[in-house]
């Protein structure tokens, strides 16, 4: 099995990216933002409290996100691995993580920051805006998403970096040369 973590702000790739890892690795992808974005789109009980804080550019609790993340991972008993994309966000949500993993007899084998500068973010969004309309590439929420980043969940990496867990990746540049770099990374934990 294999467990990924991949991290990076809005806008560096991480989507695209997963794509690939999921294709090399046959892991199931969990992005805690596609998980938000189908629970309000389909008015779920947990999609009305999601859309809620999402539409004030908050970060959605720690408890809603593990009760969805332990959901999704049961539905896939027979995966190979999970690739997490958009959480942890917080010191606490990584601990969560890796009991939630404990507790299903597995672990968070590689963690994947994709490296990226704030004006690169700043580009890439303002094309996808244009291409996607997103309605969390909004100028408002957008900015409150990439300072969240910056300021906030940056400091989760310093708990992988401590763990030997962490691997840190240019994200600018050739999108298979990233990923051709994340498969180094990874290689080195798949069995």
């Amino acid at each position: 099995m294999l467990n990924i973590v991949i991290f990076g702000p809005p806008g560096a790739g991480k989507g695209t990216q997963s794509e690939k890892i999921i294709e090399k690795y046959n892991v199931v992808h969990i992005s805690t933002g596609d998980l938000f974005r189908w629970h309000t789109k389909n008015d779920t009980p947990l999609g009305l409290k999601v859309k809620e804080i999402m539409n004030s550019g908050e970060l959605v609790s720690d408890d809603i996100t593990i009760a969805m993340l332990r959901e999704e991972v049961e539905k896939n008993p027979q995966a190979s691995g999970f690739l997490f994309d958009g959480f942890p966000r917080t010191v606490p949500q990584a601990e969560a993580l890796d009991e939630l993993m404990k507790s299903l007899g597995t672990e968070i084998h590689a963690v994947v920051e994709l490296d990226v500068t704030e004006a690169e973010v700043r580009s890439r969004i303002a094309k996808r805006k244009e291409l996607e309309g997103r309605v969390d590439d909004a100028d408002d929420k957008l900015e409150k998403r990439i300072q969240e980043y910056f300021n906030k969940t940056v400091h989760v990496l310093p708990f992988y970096k401590e763990q030997n867990r962490l691997s840190t990746v240019n994200g600018i540049g050739d999108i298979d040369g990233i990923f051709n770099s994340i498969a180094e990374v990874l290689d080195q934990h798949a069995s």
